[in-house]
């Protein structure tokens, strides 16, 4: 999974608090990637499946846009986030998403990721709005705060679901496929 965006809007926050349930407001910027792996339970169709989350937080700087480029290859879920507080960082959205169709095309499951919405008195761009982008790009739209804990661990519940369900899509029409790991688990674990 691809973390991409504009330099600032919380990327890095959202992947370590989902990944190590802790917040700061002091973040170095990322140079080039940052890379992180957790394992998570997954309900699909009344079962529940193990799945590897290989997390790749990227730099939002043009700079570094060379070597982001060359994460796409092989992605799975792409999560666009912007910074419901600053207008530009949805407004670089297109670029981000076009950039994403010239590398993977339509292959990889997106999401939407509003991010900062604990600071909603100085918010500037709407859920309407931002609900109409995504439907227009085809992607599911979820408001997060890394500060607050909201919605963290449902967007990248959502996003798990979104390719799990790419993948047997393409299992059913004979497509390949990578799989990261994919293990079947019962609710209850056996001792």
């Amino acid at each position: 999974i691809l973390i991409i965006g504009e330099s600032g809007v919380g990327k890095t926050a959202l992947l370590v608090r989902f990944m190590e349930n802790s917040f700061t407001n002091d973040y170095i910027t990322t140079i080039g990637v940052d890379y992180r792996v957790k394992t998570m339970k997954i309900k699909e169709n009344e079962k529940f499946t193990m799945v590897k989350l290989q997390c790749w937080d990227t730099a939002g700087q043009e700079k570094f846009s060379q070597i982001v480029n060359s994460y796409y290859h092989g992605s799975q879920g792409i999560m666009f986030m912007y910074d419901v507080t600053n207008q530009q960082s949805f407004d670089y959205l297109q670029k981000w998403l076009d950039t994403a169709k010239q590398h993977v095309g339509d292959s990889a499951a997106k999401i939407l990721i509003g991010g900062k919405i604990d600071l909603l008195e100085q918010r500037v761009v709407s859920i309407e709005t931002a609900t109409k982008f995504a439907e227009q790009n085809e992607m599911t739209y979820v408001e997060t705060s890394s500060k607050s804990f909201t919605n963290v661990n449902q967007a990248f519940e959502i996003m798990a679901a979104k390719i799990l369900k790419e993948i047997s899509v393409q299992q059913k029409e004979d497509k390949p496929v990578l799989v990261v790991e994919n293990t079947p688990q019962n609710e209850e674990t056996k001792s």
